[in-house]
């Protein structure tokens, strides 16, 4: 009994020790390859300058809006999509703690009866009844099973469960930079149109007086009835401006409904009253290129998935070495109830079961080939999206000193169109221009008023550009 107890113990604890071999490559973070600093991009004097600061995780507030810092708070809460992430980033973790109960033995309790008669013709009765009766059969006990992670097997597996939920996590990140970042635009792009909606109307007075001026004018013979028309369809024309206005106005208000997962309309009271475009007055904090990877969702997924792929390669390495499973039984067997429990109706099984790999066509090999091939694929997508995130912060960086450019252009433009439209308004009250040049001049003021309204919602949209190609947000 004692030889076979040493032999036992003398297995138990070779098994142990080699369960702590892990075939396979161990995964190496990669070091992507980004500049040491961004491309200078030429700033103008007045302009917001890109500084190498650490990137401002609530960007958003820095808009010194607070009805758009509000919104951003409560669409991070309520929107869908961000729930949905966060579900099946549960659902990742759920599935990483089952494969992790592969590292533990499992244990169940099991209880039994039954009421049999065997065969007086039949195998030898273990009853000792020989089939002349029936009799009762009480079992009772505990059974246990667990496999001996000899090459890593299950432990590749588990740092591939984790890596994997690193991918639902870094999933879950981008959908909520994705929100935030549709919130801002919804909002700027709403307080452009509210303020474009807003130039309409103001051209709209001033072609309704020069429409009465004319009228006027026509009853002192001085303007002809084709000036009277042509006002009239100044005026109709302003007014057609408006419809359209109006419609993106409520569309974009029912947009951010839809973020903020609440109904129809419900904004409508809240937004509908028309403010400034959003406007960042400080230096614009981008950070090192260095810092990138570690802020970007999509690089931080591609990394994971590059890490869950170099793992699975040990999982197809360690199915190609022996398995070895120990397991038994601990119970008690009786006839009799009252006799269930007794030292003598112990019972007992224990040993272990070795499965060897002989032949299997080449299963093996391909499956290992398989996930060497994965391995290479999210390797070439890690550096691809390394690159794409340097593409998009540069090109970012870009449009944003040139829509700042513009909308000072477009400044000077309105200045000067104001001037001339007084000046030829002055002219034809005098007589000295007919209506024509009225209207080439109001024309010419309405069109660049509505280009800076534009220009000036979309510099701080390519800023909020910018902030999602640095990938700050989804922090806070």
């Amino acid at each position: 009994m004692k030889k076979h107890s040493v032999a036992w113990a003398v297995a138990c604890y070779s098994v142990l020790s080699l369960s702590g071999c892990v075939v396979g490559p161990d995964f190496k973070a990669p070091v992507p390859e980004l500049p040491a600093g961004w491309a200078s991009v030429p700033t103008e004097p007045g302009h917001n300058r890109a500084v190498d600061t650490a990137v401002d995780l609530h960007w958003w507030d820095r808009f010194g809006d607070r009805q758009l810092s509000a919104l951003v708070r409560e669409a991070q809460q309520r929107n869908f999509d961000v729930q949905l992430a966060a579900s099946r980033l549960q659902q990742s973790q759920a599935i990483r703690r089952q494969i992790n109960a592969d590292t533990l033995p499992e244990v169940d309790a099991a209880a039994a009866y039954s009421r049999s008669r065997n065969s007086q013709k039949g195998l030898s009765d273990p009853s000792g009844y020989s089939g002349k009766q029936a009799f009762n059969l009480w079992n009772g006990g505990l059974g246990f099973s667990w496999e001996a992670d000899l090459w890593g097997r299950v432990k590749r597996s588990v740092e591939a469960a984790d890596a994997t939920v690193q991918v639902a996590a870094q999933d879950r990140n981008a959908v909520q930079l994705l929100v935030i970042v549709q919130t801002a635009q919804h909002y700027i792009k709403l307080r452009g149109t509210q303020q474009a909606l807003a130039v309409v109307e103001q051209n709209l007075q001033i072609a309704r007086r020069s429409l009465e001026l004319t009228r006027l004018q026509l009853r002192e013979g001085v303007a002809t009835d084709l000036q009277v028309s042509e006002a009239a369809a100044q005026v109709a024309e302003i007014e057609a401006r408006q419809a359209p206005l109006q419609q993106r106005s409520a569309q974009l208000i029912n947009a951010l409904s839809l973020l903020l997962a609440r109904e129809p309309r419900a904004l409508q009271a809240q937004l509908s009253a028309a403010a400034d475009v959003p406007a960042y007055g400080e230096d614009v904090p981008i950070g090192l290129p260095s810092e990138l990877a570690q802020r970007r969702p999509d690089i931080r997924r591609a990394e994971a998935r590059l890490h869950a792929a170099t793992a699975a390669i040990g999982m197809a390495e360690a199915d190609f070495y022996p398995r070895i499973t120990l397991s038994g039984s601990l119970g008690f067997q009786a006839t009799q109830l009252s006799d269930l429990g007794s030292w003598g109706s112990r019972n007992f099984a224990f040993g272990p079961g070795l499965s060897v790999p002989v032949f299997e066509g080449g299963r093996l090999q391909g499956a290992l080939q398989l996930q060497e091939g994965r391995q290479q694929e999210a390797g070439i997508a890690y550096q691809q999206t390394v690159l794409r995130a340097w593409h998009e912060v540069d090109d970012t960086l870009v449009a944003y000193q040139a829509s700042q450019r513009r909308r000072d252009s477009l400044k000077q433009a309105v200045v000067h169109s104001q001037r001339a439209l007084d000046s030829v308004h002055q002219q034809y009250a005098q007589g000295a221009v007919d209506f024509l040049n009225v209207l080439t001049v109001q024309n010419a003021l309405l069109a660049n008023e509505a280009a800076l309204v534009d220009s000036t919602a979309q510099v701080s949209l390519s800023l909020v550009d910018v902030f999602a190609a640095l990938g700050g947000g989804w922090q806070g």
